[in-house]
């Protein structure tokens, strides 16, 4: 039996822990590695080539979301489960949109995550009941109105300023930015004023609201003033 092969993306030790134990008891599913933040899910998911990811989304360094994009993009052929306890409409779309195979609520999730994981292995999309209902909703709604679902409209950041405004959120300087991304200060300042003129935010601290209320870091990260 060909066991499928699948890598975790939590920063929650104690959740990490808890998932292993659930998949490790399945005879034909295979924990290949786990990452403790997005940077690092994005390294492993190149070196393991896993076939599915289960991603949570509010990670240091580089957010799920993002780190999916990235993912995506270089192995579009993985598999990646969002496995959050964030399941506003907002974050399931932007999810949807990049190419996930599936979204589930944390709280509900540990009996029907290994069937989730062998869905999306062949191809299926998988919701956690209530998220599923919501978008069927919008998608009937937007139907009946003969246009797109309320709602779907964001700012389009790319992947670079997605980056820059978690690392700012989290408190870091525009050094230690520059350090963890590989680029020059200048080029971390032209991402932060670009990030504020599309946003239409001016100050670190709105910035920093704006990636809680994105899902892009959790509530408990620092906030900041500089």
């Amino acid at each position: 039996m060909k066991k499928i092969k699948i890598l975790l993306a939590e920063d929650h030790l104690i959740v990490r822990e808890g998932l292993r134990a659930l998949l490790s008891s399945e005879k034909d599913l295979e924990v290949v590695g786990e990452a403790d933040n997005g940077r690092q899910a994005v390294k492993m998911a190149q070196k393991l080539l896993p076939d599915v990811i289960v991603m949570d989304v509010a990670m240091p360094l580089l957010n799920g979301l993002e780190a999916t994009r990235q993912i995506l993009k270089d192995a579009p052929a993985t598999k990646v489960l969002i496995l959050s306890a964030h399941s506003d409409d907002a974050y399931v779309e932007h999810f949807m949109q990049i190419g996930a195979a599936g979204y589930l609520v944390k709280q509900t999730a540990a009996h029907s995550l290994p069937k989730a994981i062998r869905e999306v292995n062949q191809g299926g999309k998988v919701f956690s009941p209530s998220i599923s209902h919501r978008l069927n909703r919008r998608q009937q709604e937007a139907k009946d109105r003969g246009g797109p679902a309320a709602g779907t409209a964001t700012v389009r950041l790319t992947s670079r300023e997605m980056e820059v405004l978690q690392l700012i959120a989290e408190g870091k300087a525009n050094k230690q930015t520059a350090d963890e991304l590989g680029i020059s200060i200048k080029t971390v300042e032209k991402h932060r004023q670009s990030l504020m003129e599309k946003l239409c935010i001016h100050d670190t601290a709105g910035l920093t609201r704006y990636a809680i209320s994105a899902g892009v870091i959790e509530n408990s990260a620092q906030l900041t003033t500089q």
